[in-house]
């Protein structure tokens, strides 16, 4: 059954004009390229998820990265009794908080688990929102779309769907973000940029596709096409386009969140995967 109404919405997609233009204007820049081009790049911290989270914000500040995107899936360390970040209460919330402070770093936005109830959700939002995040990365029930939307307007803040392969997401393919932004104006999107050649989706036409809704970016790549069992490799290894896609976000005047991902686990760390793309990015940003 939810394959079929995924059809629909998909179809229903192709054929009509989708959604508002509404994304998150950016409230602080840095200037990763010392050119005209001000682009906040980061790291997700599921790129560290062999880690605990206060290691894995060790992690991050040791790739020379301060902006960060949390997660509410992570394990949160002995001290707060390896609960995962959407268990804690908010003084759990409060102890991360320190731990980012400590390091300088910055949340920038906290992808939601979410769950089956509004009451899931709007316990996740609680925690964005203690975390004071710029937006949150979620992947909404098809069936909640306008309880969650409701939620992120009573929040403030903006829901970037997120996106994984063929047969694993409601969202692999671009046209079903977009039948989810259609009338829900606190709803934009977070292409990962690898997942889509895992469902023989070239990425630089979902960026295309998705103009005007963009509110954050995964930064990742892939070997081949249509091959859903590969891994994820480093960044500029594979077969993404990332000159002309970063060509394609100045064109739309793009100006959020780029967050470096790896899915897989480079031993005995990604940290230097995390730091080589960041050269990689600096290097290409102007291609």
């Amino acid at each position: 059954m939810l394959y079929k109404l995924l059809l629909a919405i998909i179809f229903s997609a192709i054929i009509s004009s989708c959604g508002s233009n509404k994304t998150a204007s950016s409230d602080e820049t840095t200037d990763t390229t010392g050119s005209s081009v001000k682009w906040n790049l980061g790291v997700a911290l599921w790129t560290f998820h062999n880690a605990d989270f206060p290691a894995s914000l060790n992690m991050a500040d040791s790739a020379g990265l301060k902006l960060i995107e949390a997660n509410t899936f992570h394990k949160t360390g002995k001290e707060l009794n390896d609960s995962l970040l959407g268990e804690l209460s908010p003084a759990g919330i409060e102890k991360l908080k320190t731990y980012v402070q400590q390091l300088n770093l910055k949340i920038g936005s906290l992808y939601l688990g979410g769950g089956k109830t509004i009451q899931d959700w709007k316990n996740d939002f609680e925690k964005a929102k203690q975390f004071g995040v710029r937006y949150v990365t979620a992947e909404p029930p098809l069936d909640m779309w306008d309880s969650i939307d409701s939620l992120a307007g009573i929040y403030g803040m903006m829901v970037a769907i997120h996106e994984h392969w063929k047969g694993t997401s409601a969202y692999w393919h671009p046209d079903s973000v977009l039948a989810a932004i259609k009338g829900h104006k606190n709803f934009g999107a977070c292409p990962d940029l690898g997942h889509y050649p895992k469902s023989g989706i070239n990425p630089l036409d979902a960026v295309k596709k998705l103009e005007g809704h963009i509110i954050g970016v995964h930064l990742k790549d892939i070997a081949e096409m249509n091959n859903p069992k590969l891994v994820d490799v480093r960044v500029g290894t594979g077969i993404v386009p990332f000159p002309e896609i970063f060509k394609e976000l100045k064109r739309q005047k793009f100006d959020g969140y780029i967050y470096i991902e790896r899915d897989s686990i480079e031993n005995p760390t990604n940290v230097p995967s995390v730091i080589e793309t960041v050269k990689y990015f600096n290097e290409k940003i102007n291609d």
